[in-house]
This record gives structure tokens, sequence and C-alpha cells, in this order.
């Protein structure tokens, strides 16, 4: 009877320590391109193609992610820079973002829930960037790919 607790706590914890410390199996850990981006306000749709004439990466770790994106003609005609980070969470495909660090200082402090979804080295996350105060309400759906 002991060794039968014994061996059930044993896998009980061999199982629990191969969990997610987020909550999900999805692999959102790495680096991403952003490919494009569809921005959907009010009746608007807006696509942008983010492999012409810019380049946008979002890092994920176990804990933090960060943001960086830049024109590629080295800030002649219009120069592009956009930087952030901060923490997130992921339960099942809800991946939530708080950015602590912006460019875009008025967006610190924000949270921001995604739903994602990975199909092989494609990653998309949909949301609602909604911040009154700065009169943003959007939907967006941005689609990456993982760099290897």
């Amino acid at each position: 009877m002991i060794k039968r607790c014994c061996i059930t706590a044993w896998i009980s914890c061999i199982m629990f320590s191969c969990q997610s410390p987020h909550g999900s199996d999805l692999p959102i850990q790495g680096t991403w391109q952003l490919l494009s981006g569809t921005t959907i306000t009010k009746n608007d749709t807006v696509i942008t193609d983010y492999t012409k004439g810019q380049k946008m990466i979002k890092i994920i770790n176990d804990s933090h992610f960060s943001f960086l994106r830049h024109d590629l003609n080295k800030g002649k005609d219009t120069a592009i820079y956009d930087g952030g980070g901060g923490i997130y969470s992921l339960k099942d495909n809800k991946y939530t973002e708080l950015l602590e660090f912006c460019s875009h200082r008025p967006w610190e402090g924000r949270s921001f829930e995604f739903t994602v979804s990975i199909d092989k080295d494609t990653l998309i996350q949909t949301g609602q960037e909604k911040l009154p105060d700065l009169g943003i309400d959007r939907i967006i759906t941005e689609k990456y790919v993982r760099i290897k």
C-alpha cells in the first residue's frame, strides 16, 4: 500500500513538472517576425504588409516579451522605430501582455489580451486594443513566422 502511494505521488510530481508554467502547451517561446497585420476600427479594415520597407520581431521567453520594429531604409524618407516589452501570461490559448516599456509612452502600464494559435511555424494572435483615453478601440490580428 505504501509502495503504491509513493509511485502515485512520484508519477504526479513528474506530470506536474512537465506542464508549462504558463498553463499552456503552445510553443510560444522564441523569436517571431511579423508578416502582416489586420486592424479593424469600426467599419474600416486596414491590412499592413510588414515585410515591405520595414521589419518587426517579437521575442518571447519564459516570462517576458519584447518587440522591435524599424524601417529598412536606415531612416531615410520615413523613419520608423517602435519598441516595447513587458511580462505576459498564457493560459490555454489566452495570451495577455502587460506592456511595461513602450516607445509610445502613453501605452505603458496597459494590459492587452489576445487569442493565439500556432500552426507549424506560424503564430497568429487576435485581440482588442481598447484605450478610451487615447481614442483607440480596434481589433487586431497579427501573423508571425518563427525565426530559426
